[in-house]
């Protein structure tokens, strides 16, 4: 079902994001899997958003795996890589918390543990299963849509990043909100600004995506597999 036949829902524009929602089974498992997302880059709102984590609490879920493209920092990552979010650092310039408080669900939520420690295990046993390798790591999320500079990049580093993008943080942060699990997991695109020789491009980005997609499918069907 597109997006945009959904009420509240916003169509990406940006390539490589379809826009579906699908309802199915993956592993056994019953599920529903958003092919794409909004972005905040793209000039909406940050409650658009993450208005389709807001459904999905309505809706009933109570688990949400994330995933995105990023740049990595951490000079072990290699493109075509993956890696588990064991934290976040928002550097984004918003928070999709601010303004007026959602029905009965805090304003003020803690973001000691975003990312669900019994998620993350079985995320990792299944990567075990599958030997697929699984870096774990920091995720520094930016508000885009150009990419980021080596100096900024340098200071990311500094500040204990791991991996860099423009997405995810947002709807984790709703998710928590909502007291959803969370897990999220980026696949490594490209070495970010200043640590490789290539030039940065949006076209680059979709190419490693599509080669590492079999991949990070095997590891989604065996989690979802294994899933308790």
């Amino acid at each position: 079902m597109p997006f945009n036949k959904l009420a509240g829902f916003h169509k990406p524009s940006v390539k490589g994001h379809t826009g579906k929602a699908l309802i199915g089974r993956l592993g056994g498992r019953e599920t529903i899997i958003f092919q794409g997302r909004s972005h905040y880059y793209e000039g909406l709102k940050m409650s658009e958003v993450t208005f389709p984590i807001r459904v999905l609490a309505a809706y009933g879920i109570e688990n949400l795996l994330l995933t995105n493209a990023a740049g990595g920092i951490n000079g072990k990552y290699q493109p075509g890589e993956l890696m588990l979010f064991s934290d976040h650092i928002n550097f984004m310039g918003e928070n999709p918390l601010r303004g007026t408080a959602q029905s009965d669900n805090s304003q003020f939520p803690d973001m000691t543990q975003v990312y669900d420690p019994a998620l993350n295990k079985i995320i990792k046993s299944a990567a075990r299963r599958s030997k697929i390798k699984l870096h774990s790591g920091v995720y520094c999320a930016v508000c885009g849509p150009s990419y980021e500079t080596p100096a900024e990049i340098r200071a990311f580093k500094k500040l204990g990043a791991d991996a860099v993008g423009m997405s995810t943080v947002p709807e984790a942060i709703v998710a928590n909100q909502h007291n959803l699990r969370v897990a999220a997991i980026s696949c490594i695109t490209n070495r970010a600004a200043g640590l490789g020789n290539a030039k940065l491009t949006h076209e680059e980005v979709l190419k490693i995506g599509k080669s590492s997609s079999r991949t990070a499918a095997n590891l989604l069907i065996e989690f979802a597999q294994n899933y308790d």
